[in-house]
């Protein structure tokens, strides 16, 4: 098998069993997007979505539009 390419940016070489969020999309993750609804969850809970470089920041747009994005981190 043929690893996809690296985003540039990544801190590490992710981990090939965790995939990216994006509908459809079936590249490595390798950002960790974590957020809450606050009208369900607890301040303290975070729900986790991956990323791939390509789609970090759509998926980030998403959730900030909502006010759910509450940090973003590099997998590793």
């Amino acid at each position: 098998m043929i690893a996809a390419p690296q985003p540039s940016g990544a801190a590490s070489v992710p981990d090939p069993g965790l995939v990216c969020s994006a509908k459809g999309c079936r590249a490595s993750a390798v950002w960790s997007l974590r957020w809450n609804n606050p009208r369900l969850h607890d301040a303290e809970r975070r729900k986790i979505w991956l990323a791939c470089g390509e789609h970090r920041d759509r998926l980030g747009d998403f959730l900030t539009a909502r006010g759910f994005l509450r940090e973003v981190a590099p997998l590793g």
